[in-house]
């Protein structure tokens, strides 16, 4: 196999592999996005405390 067809059969499966990827992510993209729509969670419910660590004692 000389450099040409090894550089050629990359290239190739490199442009597979691209549009492979292309693909996926255009069926992906098919839904509806929901980008810059806003959660309804916003913080926590309770207060945040620091937690207390003890050993066992027996």
């Amino acid at each position: 196999m000389s450099t040409e067809e090894g550089a050629s059969s990359s290239e190739d499966m490199k442009r597979k592999f691209k549009e492979a990827l292309e693909k996926k992510n255009a069926q992906h993209r098919q839904g509806e996005s929901h980008m810059d729509g806003d959660s309804a969670v916003h913080g926590a419910a309770a207060p945040q405390t620091r937690r207390e660590f003890r050993r066992k004692s027996g």
